[in-house]
């Protein structure tokens, strides 16, 4: 489905190019992409994956990928059955949309790499995108998130009387997109049209028959050292030391203003907190467990240079189509086309543009919600609804090109599908929640 789309949008950009005048558009937006591609994302994405996936490292090698994936098994068992209860990936999965819950982006993209590659290790088709991995970016790009701190900020920038009045209305629509990605991924998995074809090679990862194997406590390094009784106390004087910051943190105003609620201090004091939590607990356990933790990191970070590096081309092939189309005026088309459609169902015409952008540019959707804001007013039902969906959707094609992209996947099966729909539904949802809670 990828290579249609990819090809469309660069077919269709050059055509409606043509015929509106704006080939030269159309030729700077392509070179535009491919610097944006490796100068802005790929560049500052090499370090940061490094970085995460060296932290992750030491988390795998002292056990606590493998604990975590065997404590929650019951929860993402049903979502990935394909997926040993027991294998690292199950930890990488849950670390990645826990990130993305809390609105962590710049962990959650790297976590969504290694969870990326751990399934890998179980993919007998090289090549084609399994059944856990159209699951597990269709729970991605429905974009569970519990606070939409984007969308928050800039309505409070813009003098908003009550700019976290979208927490609720973005929470339901959340849920929304997300229950739909779940069942379109699912049942498109069982279409013909989708259907796996014969593997290529055995799974280099356990299989299902044998789901404990090489899991045991020797497997990984640190699983079967235990932290002795001094490390212990260690653990938990530094437990003590974070729950006090947790609290002083909670006691703090957040930046939406002094009337905050107990939820949205609580998501502010965890948004915060969680990252120097990472970057301190994870080598500190790990060293408790007699894991080397200078060289494991060192290791992992080579690990996220390369996965990272070997984006760069899916990256500049998809931003690449999305900007020469975007710039031949295709955006500007549809909506235009859509509005008659629209205004039947009684769907806000000014909100379409950002509905029509979202799955093709963050940037951009924000730009536009930016502008949304600022034309109607940042407490005006189109604002909210603009805010609304900005919190419960996702830049589709981009998450499919990154993490795709990581691991060589060219045969998305029914991912794109599965993304776009729960977008849609996503966009729904908040259009008939804010009118409901707002109107």
């Amino acid at each position: 489905m990828l290579n249609y789309i990819w090809l469309a949008l660069i077919v269709l950009a050059v055509v409606l190019g043509g015929l509106e005048g704006r080939l030269d558009a159309v030729t700077d937006a392509a070179f535009d992409a491919a610097k944006t591609a490796v100068m802005t994302i790929a560049l500052p994405l090499i370090g940061i994956t490094a970085l995460w996936l060296g932290i992750m490292r030491l988390a795998e090698k002292a056990g606590l990928i493998v604990a975590l994936a065997r404590r929650l098994r019951p929860v993402l068992r049903r979502l990935f059955p394909d997926v040993p209860q027991e294998h690292p990936a199950m930890g990488s999965i849950l670390m990645n949309l826990a990130a993305n819950m809390i609105g962590l982006t710049n962990a959650a993209t790297p976590l969504g790499l290694r969870a990326m590659t751990d399934l890998e290790k179980l993919n007998p088709r090289p090549g084609t995108a399994t059944n856990a991995m159209c699951t597990f970016l269709a729970l991605n790009t429905s974009s569970v998130q519990l606070l939409p701190t984007t969308a928050i900020g800039i309505m409070a920038a813009a003098g908003s009387t009550n700019p976290t009045a979208i927490v609720g209305t973005a929470l339901i629509a959340t849920v929304g997109s997300t229950a739909a990605g779940i069942f379109a991924v699912k049942t498109l998995e069982k279409l013909r049209w989708f259907r796996l074809p014969p593997p290529d090679r055995p799974p280099r990862g356990r299989s299902r028959e044998a789901p404990n194997e090489g899991l045991g406590p020797d497997s990984v390094e640190g699983v079967g050292n235990t932290a002795p009784a001094w490390g212990k106390l260690v653990l938990g004087v530094y437990g003590v030391f974070l729950a006090v910051a947790f609290f002083q943190l909670m006691r703090q105003t957040p930046a939406s203003g002094e009337t905050a609620t107990l939820f949205l201090r609580t998501m502010n004091a965890v948004s915060v907190l969680a990252i120097p939590f990472f970057l301190s607990f994870f080598p500190l356990y790990a060293a408790l467990h007699r894991v080397r933790v200078y060289e494991e990191f060192v290791e992992g970070a080579k690990e996220g240079f390369h996965v990272a590096v070997r984006i760069i081309p899916f990256l500049v092939a998809m931003l690449m189509a999305i900007g020469t189309f975007r710039a031949a005026g295709g955006v500007d088309m549809l909506a235009r086309g859509l509005r008659p459609v629209l205004d039947l169902v009684q769907f806000p015409a000014d909100l379409l543009p950002l509905c029509l952008t979202r799955p093709l540019s963050g940037s951009a959707t924000i730009g536009l919600f930016a502008d949304v804001v600022k034309t109607f007013g940042p407490d005006s039902l189109l604002a909210r609804m603009a805010g609304t969906v900005l919190g419960s959707t996702e830049t589709t094609f981009y998450v499919i090109a990154v993490y795709f992209g990581s691991v060589s996947v060219r045969k998305t099966r029914h991912a794109v599908a599965a993304g776009l729909l729960a977008d849609l539904a996503g966009i729904i949802a908040s259009v008939v929640v804010c009118r409901i809670v707002f109107a």
